[in-house]
């Protein structure tokens, strides 16, 4: 087969609760992913922010184009929390958004509590180690 490999963008289409996360990334749908993840309605993505100490909206451009589909947004921030900007906040309320930042861990499970109540839930989730 010629032209070597292609990559593409990590995607899972469906809404896996996460099994397991930590060692630098996650565990769903009897996957593994290394690296932060964006669990969104249309699946769960490989996300990496430009800068995990500085989020800003054009870090969730997919969850904004979902955002009919979202009341609900949990950032798990790594270890520990983390208030989310100003800016940031202001581009989640315009499109009718609630975002609550927790520590990752935290995240995780009320994600997945969530989920089983079938909410309107995303999660934007930075790795941890």
């Amino acid at each position: 087969m010629a032209g070597g490999i292609v990559m593409r963008e990590a995607h899972f289409p469906g809404r896996p609760p996460i099994d397991a996360y930590g060692n630098g990334g996650f565990r769903f749908a009897g996957m593994s992913h290394r690296g932060s993840i964006l669990c969104l309605p249309s699946g769960v993505y490989g996300w990496e922010p430009a800068d995990r100490n500085a989020l800003v909206a054009g870090d969730f451009a997919k969850l904004l184009a979902e955002a009919q589909e979202v009341e609900i947004l949990l950032v798990g921030m790594g270890p520990d929390l983390k208030p989310l900007p100003a800016e940031l906040r202001a581009a989640l309320k315009d499109v009718r958004i609630s975002a609550d930042p927790m520590a990752t861990g935290a995240a995780v499970r009320t994600y997945n509590v969530l989920l089983a109540e079938d909410r309107a839930v995303a999660a934007a989730l930075i790795a941890v180690e």
